[in-house]
């Protein structure tokens, strides 16, 4: 296991799709955080020499046969721990306690009651502190030396604590935005109990990284797709600042890009920053590939199966090639499955991680697989990348292919490429581009009636999108200035050819997705 030069905290995860988002809340504290799972052994842990341990929470019920359990020898590590939710549910019966399904479940907000003042967990944290629960089984006696320290009304054991060997666990969610003083909850545990230093930073990444990729990595040559968006290109200018000219970047033309995309990533990258770089115009391949296919996951794979083959051609243009580089961050990676080998389950396949063959040739390189969106793009500014491409909005892998429903065609590509083009720059000249977390068009498999000039049409339907978020993992529809959404319908509708209807989409994420497909 990786031993770390800089205090850090371990999250020890069994399968929360809120994993993650703990270690992201410890390290906005600048204190570097490291998701493993929860078969990792108390012998492993121990050489990793962490300042903390967090246990994650998760979808399996203790009480079931078989679900999962940590190292017991954890617990005799000397380290300070703290569970949260199933984390908490499994030290408490790991350490002598009892767990049972309550009477009553909570899910959703709770108001916290304090009953110890010198509780180290506790400090700073206001009566009746609003709480975010979601658990259907509950501590029912307490494990051999622990405390009661906070309670809410349908759960007594909500806060425990055993102060002698730094053991703490809470069975609400302190990451979650929900929680109104889950902030402090967490530094009370991260800089107060474990008395980690802040001494993690985005410099810290860069140095720690670089020496990674060189290690992994060696004489060979790395193979990286470029996109044109933040993640693809940090991730290459990263990689490059590693090995340099070990790295040969691969620019596929799929066709569904957006307008002038694939001029841009040339020109930024071969111009600009001098790295190898190779052109694929593989449009002809990949629409005749999508030819007749509407079901958006059979879309997803012929994407990443045909961006595959041709990356095999590329290879074979650029040498023996030993990695294949990607911009997986966190969130890709959580939908896909687990990251760190945890029980979670899958929700899609990303376009990252999903669809890759299982004879792939190269190992895989994901220098940023542990970020979040908003830590890459400050891993970008630290990089030294301009600002407009730091600052773009994501983009997925397969593009324009999940925002065209249904059948995929180079006129309707065509068509889609136009409404978002005028889509995100009206956006821009309302000076609501940084505001939007992603902004993105789609186009319906779906006709209506309309009147343009003095004709009656039946032409296709476009819906409009944008969310504001925090990591892509929650969403909510933004809520532009009516005359903006009233600018970008009218100029649609008057400038592009085959499109009559303007729609606007306020579905949140869940129960939607940020893209259509």
């Amino acid at each position: 296991m990786q031993q770390f030069s800089h205090d850090t905290i371990v999250v020890l995860d069994f399968g929360a799709q809120y994993s993650q988002l703990i270690a992201r809340r410890v390290r906005e504290m600048h204190v570097y955080s490291q998701i493993v799972p929860y078969t990792t052994s108390a012998e492993d842990l121990k050489a990793m020499k962490p300042t903390g341990i967090i246990f994650s929470g998760g979808p399996a019920s203790v009480r079931t046969e078989g679900s999962p359990r940590p190292d017991p020898a954890i617990y005799e590590l000397g380290i300070p721990i703290l569970g949260i939710c199933y984390g908490l549910q499994v030290m408490s019966i790991q350490n002598g306690g009892e767990v049972q399904r309550p009477d009553k479940r909570e899910y959703g907000f709770a108001d916290l009651t304090i009953l110890s003042e010198n509780s180290s967990l506790l400090t700073g944290i206001s009566a009746n502190s609003r709480l975010w629960m979601s658990h259907g089984d509950a501590v029912s006696s307490l494990p051999e030396g622990f405390v009661q320290t906070g309670s809410t009304p349908n759960c007594p054991y909500t806060v425990l604590e055993h102060e002698k060997k730094r053991f703490y666990g809470v069975q609400f969610h302190p990451e979650v935005v929900h929680t109104a003083q889950g902030k402090q909850f967490l530094e009370n545990f991260v800089l107060g109990i474990c008395k980690a230093e802040q001494n993690w930073d985005m410099g810290s990444f860069i140095a720690t990284a670089i020496e990674d990729i060189r290690a992994k990595v060696g004489d060979k040559q790395v193979l990286c797709g470029l996109s044109g968006g933040v993640d693809s290109a940090v991730a290459a200018v990263l990689i490059h600042e590693a090995i340099g000219d070990q790295l040969v970047c691969v620019f596929v033309n799929n066709g569904l890009l957006r307008k002038g995309e694939a001029e841009m990533v040339q020109k930024v990258f071969r111009d600009n920053y001098k790295i190898r770089l190779q052109y694929a115009d593989a449009e002809e391949a990949f629409l005749s590939a999508l030819k007749g296919v509407t079901e958006p996951e059979a879309k997803r794979k012929i994407i990443g199966k045909v961006f595959i083959d041709t990356f095999y051609d590329e290879a074979r243009k650029a040498g023996e090639i030993s990695f294949l580089a990607q911009g997986t961050l966190y969130p890709d990676v959580i939908e896909s499955k687990s990251p760190s080998g945890g029980p979670s389950a899958t929700i899609k396949s990303h376009h990252n991680v999903g669809g890759l063959p299982e004879d792939l040739k190269w190992d895989l390189l994901e220098p940023l697989r542990e970020l979040f969106k908003d830590e890459v793009r400050a891993l970008g500014r630290e990089l030294g990348l301009p600002e407009e491409l730091v600052t773009r909005h994501p983009f997925p892998g397969p593009g324009l292919g999940v925002r065209c429903v249904g059948e995929v065609t180079k006129p309707r590509l065509d068509t889609l490429r136009d409404v978002d083009a005028i889509f995100i720059e009206e956006i821009r000249k309302a000076g609501l581009y940084h505001d939007i977390w992603q902004a993105l068009a789609c186009l319906l498999p779906v006709k209506s009636v309309g009147v343009q000039g003095d004709e009656r049409t039946y032409e296709e339907v476009c819906s409009l999108r944008a969310v504001t978020s925090e990591d892509a993992m929650t969403a909510d529809w933004f809520r532009f200035p009516p005359d903006v959404l009233q600018h970008a319908a009218s100029r649609i509708c008057n400038e592009v050819s085959g499109v009559n209807r303007v729609l606007y989409d306020i579905t949140s994420k869940p129960p939607g997705t940020i893209e259509w497909e």
